[in-house]
């Protein structure tokens, strides 16, 4: 990814491994909460695009995308997740 969308200062290290901050936000929310935190945070950026002095809209709109595009991914999960479970015989467990 463009180190201006996503830099090394949202990266981290716990217990010796390297996390991203997004991860992390992901984990600690879950994907129900993810999905809320990347639906916000594309507002965010698509309401003040062109309107933070010295960055240009294109930037806001790529962070927007970022953000788009990981809800999307998420999404997949949950869909993924849900039609696993209904292959699942839960009578005979």
């Amino acid at each position: 990814m463009d180190d201006s969308i996503n830099p090394k200062h949202y990266q981290f290290e716990i217990n010796g491994f390297k996390v991203e901050a997004f991860d992390y936000i992901r984990v600690v929310l879950g994907d129900e909460g993810a999905l809320a935190y990347c639906r916000g945070s594309a507002l965010k950026y698509l309401s003040r695009a062109g309107k933070k002095e010295g960055q240009p809209s294109e930037q806001d709109f790529k962070k927007a995308a970022w953000f788009c595009v990981k809800a999307a991914h998420i999404a997949e999960d949950i869909v993924a997740v849900a039609e696993d479970d209904d292959d699942i015989d839960w009578d005979n467990l």
